[in-house]
């Protein structure tokens, strides 16, 4: 492939109650709420976005809030964590709104780098790193974070395997990635484009953990982005020439995809940039109504009924 992946596009995760959900990403993490719409494969549920002002690729975590769904198991085959980047000076502000919301967090460094480990209520394991080079992002003026301490997209992605080689193969022989540093038994590596949100996977060799489960406070895949239709379809014929069962594009309103499995059995996707979240809502009103695909209009009221009641009660502080 003459063209590199730049980065994520997104990470999709797996949460039990909706409501605590959007409390937790967009009331605690000062996330915006850029898309609420369905699961298109499962419309009796919700598919939450949560991004930056305008749900640029790289800053992008979305959730199928399955109520009542049991929690899985941590494991190989699976993200371990998914990180945000923050800037350097905002660990101690961190530190003190978990404290102030009861939210136990752990503070550590990696890479030389200071970061702060945490869970969601579903047991999610999310990171936020002290970078120097956060990538800019479009920052959400309205978010109760006070923007000089916002999340600047997500920094790097953790993938737990029981042997790495294969996957780091896939990342350096036909993504672009390099390996830039290694410690112990995990390895990082990050894409050509320095200026990318999400540029960074770390590859985790775990051969005596046994194979996760996914459940509510998993990670369901990752996503990485192609900037159009036509590089999709480039990255989808060389992946089925490696050998890779790929799927078919399919038309996911905000973006296009095409799934496959690595070799340690997480799902990748590979989805394009445009159009993106404005295509059915104006920037200013992203996040505060239902929105369903073309196909499902029909069944609207259908759709409505069976979904939990949800509220937006975000404050600045």
């Amino acid at each position: 492939m003459e063209n590199k992946i730049r980065g994520l596009h997104h990470v999709t995760a797996i949460a039990s109650d909706p409501q605590r959900n959007l409390d937790f990403y967009v009331g605690l993490l000062g996330l915006r709420f850029v898309k609420r719409t369905v699961n298109f494969d499962d419309p009796g549920s919700y598919h939450f976005y949560f991004g930056d002002n305008r749900g640029t690729p790289g800053t992008i975590l979305t959730f199928f809030p399955w109520p009542g769904a049991r929690r899985g198991i941590r494991g190989t085959g699976q993200i371990e964590a998914t990180a945000f980047a923050i800037s350097s000076d905002s660990v101690s502000y961190w530190l003190e709104r978990f404290k102030q919301q009861h939210v136990t967090a752990e503070r550590i460094s990696r890479f030389g780098e200071e970061a702060i480990r945490f869970v969601d209520p579903d047991g999610l394991l999310i990171e936020l790193i002290a970078s120097s080079s956060a990538a800019g992002v479009e920052l959400w003026p309205d978010s109760p974070v006070p923007l000089e301490h916002a999340l600047h997209g997500f920094h790097n992605v953790s993938a737990a395997l029981e042997g790495y080689e294969r996957t780091a193969r896939l990342l350096t022989d036909s993504f672009g990635y390099r390996l830039i540093a290694e410690s112990g038994n995990r390895f990082r590596f990050a894409s050509p484009d320095d200026s990318a949100p999400g540029r960074i996977v770390d590859l985790l060799c775990l051969p005596d953990t046994g194979t996760g489960q996914v459940a509510a406070g998993s990670v369901h895949h990752i996503a990485f982005r192609a900037k159009d239709e036509a590089e999709q379809l480039e990255w989808r014929q060389h992946l089925v020439d490696l050998g890779y069962n790929v799927t078919p594009v399919i038309d996911r309103t905000y973006f296009h995809s095409i799934y496959f499995r690595e070799p340690g059995g997480i799902l990748f996707e590979i989805a394009t940039e445009p159009p993106g979240f404005t295509l059915d809502e104006k920037l200013e009103e992203l996040g505060a109504h239902l929105r369903l695909p073309p196909w499902m209009e029909s069944a609207r009221s259908q759709i409505e009924k069976v979904l939990p009641p949800i509220q937006m009660s975000v404050e600045a502080n």
